[in-house]
């Protein structure tokens, strides 16, 4: 598939068939390479002027004087110059006659093709070829193979390493020594200011000719040339491998990598151990989309840009914001790493995971020198970060004009939602993964930590008698100093609640732990009780009538603005307003609410809800700079936008985000990849249109596919085990069957003909309460068609309990439960429901009910319906509860009817994947964005008869 930049995509390669001069930074970045170990961008072997060559290592950072740290650009290992009688193949000069580059992302392989005529009219085809391989992370191949095609002339080679590598300006090496190897050289530097030692070696074959090689040691710049006469038709190839150690690995980074040169084996091995390597890789983060070429290559690209950024044997470093493919950022690491990026990891490489969460341990005291600066107590994370966890963010932006003041940069102060969602990062590493040992030995301490430091930040406001948060920034950006920011105070809320529940789970499994830290950390029964004051007095603006959220305090009073009047436009509502004017406006960067809403979404905590989302949804997406803005909102809205069952909208917001660098489309592709953009890619798939949501403690998917999607795969680890997901559109091809003849009807209870959610939440509150557990009316609606041990399992989450104390509080609730229905009286029957039953019996219907809940005989009689079914299904009747399509099985088995003959009423996903599952048709009760996977969706069953169903059953078949 071709597109506007001259990309051909196939399933696994990106082709570039054209070389454009004015897209040679961009392209550079587009083509990076790398193994986890190092990153480097897609520049020419032979360079090219105003070239952006970079190589960057994880971990070697290196200071420019009084300004910041950054990663240092490593020394080149790529030239390879090629001359032909004395001309020099490059693409600024001669004729290119064809040209083709090719990444492919099967094998981590980049490679290039051409046809080049020489100004003195001399004819050559020459392709490059290079990888970093993943499975040596030290070891780098390069290969040449040229054919003079209408000449007979003298050719050199010369194969070298640039010692002089530059960070747009600045140099952070010095060159200290180097040498001479057989068939090779090596190079021994140093950064200046952080003192980290690089040690490289390399060495070159050639082949199809004899050819004596000459080694070149120019100080920085050593090198190995050959030069030989080539035959018109004559075919050579050169190969150069290079090993690359830094005294972060070693001891003797020289010594080790000539070591490690002299044992390897030849390049095409090594290439084919490349290969398997990314093969394995491949097995258990590929994701398989039909129907949809486009997407489905820029999905695997965006997952290969994370691949090779993430570091495999190193948890003392991370990825940072551009990854290791550019200049942008400077390399520094943002929360991008752990909000956007991580998920991807905790749920294919669940060890890259634990690597890039531990690199956060190793800075904790960097947060707590932060913590300290400005008065704090506990950790206070850096807004950027590098190798100590000291703040790194640059204090001051230099401006673009010459005569402008320099600007001030408020995030290292203010922005400080970091330290929450640190924390949020490894609650949900820890709950996918179970990995108690790393939460006891490493996690665990962030989390109290990080907490403590939020009880010495919080205010109490006496005249309100509540806690604020003053003088932040939130996760938008446009608002430079605002006050009770609700993302920074309901993820505050957060992290203290989770953090109680982590300090009582250390004391109940790792008491030593948890008295070490206790002690280590200061932290007394007096900051346990302040913690959960502020839980309960922090205040969160939120209007429960309209359950719309304000952003922070007097958002509302800002002057509002219509961003279709700006259009079209071709930068930031920031730009446009000016500092100033953004901060006047009701206008976003990127989402802050909505991301709040996201970051509750999977456990359905406060103030998450279909209502809720809907309402801030229709007030804030309006508002945010989805296009200029941030990069790491449309991913994001993706996700929020097939939740509300705005599918157009989410493949929208989603392809931006998948094209962002492949088009280059904010303009900044030339700074490296948008790492935040590229996880939250993976997540709009998974989360967004795969409809994954995590109940009975596994993974499981309520699709809403973009209409040409055929087909979506793609595998998750939970707790040691891999789920496999293979969805298809398969209501378009079960809607494209006749109806059959329906002969019974199957209804839920709870939802469908009454509601006894208000007593199941009581009863389930009641339990919390005298258990201790945080529990509210929002956690109870993500146990909506759950069964009974299920939603018990989700309310204590990882705290233990033992199968005893599980049985004995399923049956408290349940005694709760039945205690409160004794009130149930016919009166409680939804509208419409008895005129339904009535109707379907009338036309010679069966019907049955098929409830989960083992108290269902007593809620029929009660509701005198009784009369009214001809068999009732009920939680004793099976043993798998939904989505398992067991109980409408049975339900079906006691009316005499197949599966195909019935119709299922349903008001809960899981409800609605158990008939699917069935084999029966569906209809669903409530919100599409809920249950919109059933045959029909009804708001509810007022005014519906037995005729208007049978019309609904036509108009889709």
């Amino acid at each position: 598939m071709e597109n506007k930049n001259n990309f051909i995509y196939t399933d696994w390669i990106l082709i570039e068939n054209q070389f454009n001069p004015d897209e040679l930074h961009a392209r550079e970045t587009i083509f990076t390479i790398g193994n986890g170990y190092l990153g480097t961008r897609g520049s020419f072997e032979e360079s090219y002027p105003r070239a952006l060559s970079a190589t960057f290592i994880h971990g070697v950072y290196d200071d420019v004087p009084v300004v910041y740290t950054e990663l240092a650009n490593c020394p080149d290992w790529l030239p390879l110059v090629v001359t032909i009688d004395g001309d020099r193949f490059r693409l600024d000069q001669g004729k290119i006659l064809q040209y083709n580059r090719e990444l492919d992302l099967r094998q981590g392989l980049l490679s290039r093709s051409l046809r080049w005529r020489s100004p003195t009219g001399k004819t050559i085809d020459i392709s490059f070829e290079r990888f970093a391989s993943l499975a040596d992370h030290h070891v780098l191949g390069q290969r040449c193979t040229l054919t003079t095609l209408d000449f007979q002339g003298v050719v050199e080679i010369q194969a070298s390493i640039n010692g002089y590598p530059e960070n747009k300006g600045f140099n952070h090496w010095e060159g200290l020594d180097q040498g001479k190897i057989d068939r090779g050289f090596w190079l021994h530097s140093r950064t200046r200011y952080s003192r980290i030692d690089i040690g490289m070696a390399a060495r070159m074959t050639i082949s199809g000719i004899d050819a004596a090689l000459q080694i070149n040691t120019a100080p920085g710049y050593p090198s190995i040339s050959a030069t030989f006469v080539s035959e018109p038709q004559q075919t050579v190839t050169i190969e150069k491998i290079v090993t690359v150690f830094t005294s972060r690995d070693v001891e003797q980074p020289v010594s080790a990598a000539q070591e490690k040169l002299a044992h390897l084996p030849d390049y095409i091995t090594l290439r084919q151990a490349n290969e398997q390597a990314w093969t394995e890789v491949w097995q258990q983060s590929d994701i398989v989309i039909e129907g949809d070429s486009k997407a489905a290559f820029a999905v695997r690209y965006n997952l290969f840009q994370l691949l090779i950024a993430a570091p495999h044997d190193d948890d003392r470093v991370s990825i940072p914001a551009k990854t290791i493919s550019g200049f942008g950022y400077h390399g520094h690491i943002f929360w991008d790493t752990e909000i956007f990026i991580l998920p991807f990891f905790t749920f294919t490489q669940p060890a890259l995971a634990r690597n890039l969460l531990t690199y956060r341990y190793h800075t904790l005291d960097g947060a707590r020198r932060k913590a300290t600066h400005y008065g704090y107590q506990g950790a206070m994370y850096a807004w950027e970060s590098a190798v100590t966890g000291d703040e790194v963010t640059p204090r001051w932006a230099l401006p673009s004009d010459f005569y402008g003041e320099d600007v001030r940069i408020w995030c290292r102060d203010r922005e400080i939602h970091i330290s929450a969602v640190i924390p949020y990062a490894i609650w949900y590493y820890w709950r996918v993964t179970g990995d108690d040992q790393w939460l006891r030995d490493y996690g665990s301490e962030i989390i109290l930590d990080t907490a403590i430091f939020w009880s010495s930040r919080v205010e109490f406001n006496p005249h309100h008698q509540r806690y604020e948060i003053r003088s932040v920034i939130g996760a938008d950006e446009y608002h430079e100093l605002v006050h009770n920011n609700t993302f920074t105070n309901r993820m505050v809320q957060w992290h203290l609640e989770k953090a109680c529940v982590v300090h009582d789970w250390l004391y109940r499994n790792f008491p030593e732990r948890a008295e070490e830290l206790d002690q280590k950390l200061q932290l007394t029964d007096e900051i346990r009780n302040h913690w959960q004051e502020i839980i309960n007095k922090i205040w969160i603006p939120y209007e429960a009538e309209t359950g719309l959220i304000e952003q922070c305090e007097g958002f509302f009073q800002l002057d509002d603005l219509n961003l279709a009047d700006y259009e079209p436009r071709q930068k930031s509502m920031q730009a446009i307003l000016g500092i100033e004017g953004a901060n006047k406006h009701q206008v976003l960067k990127q989402p802050d609410v909505l991301m709040l809403l996201y970051l509750m979404r999977e456990s359905a905590e406060f103030p998450y809800s279909q209502k809720i989302l809907e309402a801030n949804w229709e007030y804030y997406a309006p508002r945010t700079d989805i296009t200029y803005g941030s990069s790491l909102g449309p991913a994001i809205h993706a996700i929020l936008a097939a939740d509300l069952g705005k599918t157009q909208e989410a493949y929208e917001r989603f392809m931006q985000a998948a094209m962002v660098d492949l088009e280059d489309r904010r303009g900044n592709t030339n700074d490296g990849i948008h790492g935040a953009s590229a996880g939250g890619i993976w997540q709009a798939v998974v989360f967004g249109f795969g409809g994954i949501q995590f109940t009975d403690h596994q993974p499981v998917a309520h699709p809403h596919l973009p209409p040409s999607w055929t087909r979506l795969q793609f595998k998750l680890h939970w707790h040691g085990k891999w789920h496999d997901f293979d969805l298809h559109q398969e209501l378009q091809t079960r809607k494209e069957q006749p109806a059959p003849m329906i002969q019974g009807i199957i209804f839920d209870l709870d939802g469908v003909l009454t509601d006894t959610a208000e007593y199941h939440y009581q009863a389930w509150q009641k339990l919390a309460d005298e258990e201790g557990i945080p529990f509210n009316r929002q956690a109870n609606e993500g146990l909506r068609g759950i069964a009974r041990r299920a939603s018990l399992m989700l309310i204590i989450g990882n705290r233990r309990y033992s199968d005893i104390q599980i049985q004995e509080m399923m049956e408290r609730k349940n005694d709760y439960y039945v205690e409160l229905i004794q009130n149930i009286t016919p009166d409680n029957l939804l509208p419409g429901a008895v005129s339904l039953l009535d109707d379907l019996r009338q036309a010679g219907l069966k019907i049955a009910l098929g409830s989960a809940s083992k108290n269902a005989r007593v809620v029929i009689q009660k509701l005198g319906i009784s009369d009214k079914l001809d068999a009732i299904a009920d939680g004793y009747s099976v043993k798998k509860a939904k989505p398992a399509p067991d109980l409408f099985l049975f339900a079906a088995q006691q009316l005499g009817l197949p599966a195909t003959q019935c119709v299922v009423f349903e008001d809960a996903a899981a409800g609605i994947d158990a008939a699917l599952a069935a084999g029966m048709w569906a209809v669903g009760m409530g919100p599409p964005e809920r249950v919109g996977t059933a045959h029909i969706v009804l708001p509810s069953l007022a005014g519906i008869t037995w005729a208007e169903l049978q019309r609904k059953f036509r108009d889709i078949t």
